[in-house]
């Protein structure tokens, strides 16, 4: 055993996220005392049995519902399911029995990848969503080649409106999680016709966005992508994403030590049309990094993590802009957004976030409430 005061839950994984700091906490503080913990079977096995059933109870109120059954949606419904942190998902689509086939097919995978969360289908009954925890918004339109997040809005933005109206309806303490392409817009939309207050409606760009600047970053350094961390804020479009390079690490040590000019310039650039590249290879939209993206925001939520994550959010004031959605990191727990993170931006960050929530505002002024 090793002399640390820590243990590794790595046999009981999928508890991991909910009982680790629980256990360590007790554990570091002398409340369990055992000395040979390791060697302790009977002990590890009654106490995770404990939490598994404490955990059951929030598992039976913790309902998740996914607006839109294309391959974003299902794949959200297909990470969420996989970790087993919530009792239900809910799939919900317009096209007659699409929603219900996925979820069938989703739960015939149960056995196989050895999950219990239920998944339920509907075409169009968001009466089957209510008391939902957590929405997420993936329905609309996706990307075709050459077409531009902001080109989606005129259509897009009808379809998330009503979508936001059933869902509150049904689930009036519901937090909302926003996919719809243009994400910034789209979550802006939905803070102006929710009615739900702004904590708990969070676009999802950011931590997607984050994802494939840190692919970008272990490409270029040639190096396992654990070993990198970084973040991409501002607006999640291809003009106004901004990779932010001067935070960004290997294993604690600035990745400009490594990387070239020329390097960096690819990383930055490679990462802003990381959708539109996938899009010309796939002729449509991607779908298993936004799917995973959001079951990362959805277990934060459903797990309490307190997790920092780049996302779309209202802001009043921070980042010196008001009125508008912008992804900047943030703390996400139980209640949605726990508090926006300020960090400290370069100049040229500064003016190029300025730009982006300039470029955004446009986009905002097409919207009709």
């Amino acid at each position: 055993m090793k002399s640390s005061k820590s243990f590794n839950f790595e046999p009981f994984e999928p508890l991991e996220q909910c009982i680790k700091p629980t256990f360590n906490i007790l554990f570091t503080n002398n409340v369990i005392s055992t000395q040979n913990l390791q060697q302790e079977q009977s002990f590890i096995l009654k106490f995770v049995a404990l939490i598994e059933i404490v955990l059951s109870f929030n598992h039976k109120t913790m309902k998740v519902t996914v607006v839109g059954a294309g391959a974003v949606g299902a794949s959200c419904a297909e990470y969420i399911a996989m970790k087993n942190f919530c009792s239900e998902v809910v799939l919900v689509d317009i096209k007659e029995g699409f929603a219900e086939g996925k979820a069938m097919d989703l739960m015939q995978t149960a056995s196989l990848n050895g999950f219990d969360t239920k998944i339920t289908g509907t075409t169009g009954d968001y009466s089957k969503t209510a008391g939902s925890h957590v929405a997420v918004i993936t329905s609309g339109i996706p990307r075709k080649p050459g077409m531009t997040r902001e080109e989606l809005i005129g259509i897009n933005a009808g379809i998330v409106k009503d979508v936001t109206a059933n869902l509150v309806k049904h689930s009036p303490e519901v937090i909302i999680i926003v996919v719809s392409n243009p994400m910034d817009t789209m979550a802006y939309l939905v803070h102006k016709t929710s009615g739900l207050p702004k904590h708990k409606i969070i676009g999802m760009g950011g931590a997607l966005d984050s994802a494939r600047f840190k692919y970008r970053m272990a490409e270029a350094l040639g190096s396992p992508i654990s070993d990198v961390d970084g973040m991409v804020i501002a607006a999640h479009s291809d003009t106004g994403m901004l990779p932010l390079l001067s935070k960004a690490t290997r294993n604690g040590v600035p990745v400009t030590e490594f990387l070239s000019d020329e390097q960096q310039k690819y990383v930055v650039e490679e990462t802003k049309v990381g959708g539109a590249t996938l899009t010309k290879l796939l002729g449509t939209s991607a779908w298993y990094a936004p799917g995973a993206a959001v079951s990362v925001m959805v277990q934060a939520i459903a797990c309490d993590q307190k997790k920092m994550i780049p996302c779309s959010l209202m802001l009043d004031g921070e980042y010196n802009e008001t009125d508008i959605c912008l992804g900047v990191p943030a703390i996400i727990g139980k209640n949605g957004v726990e508090k926006i993170v300020n960090v400290t931006l370069t100049a040229a960050e500064q003016l190029k976030f300025a730009e982006a929530a300039k470029a955004v505002r446009e986009v905002n002024g097409d919207l009709k409430f």
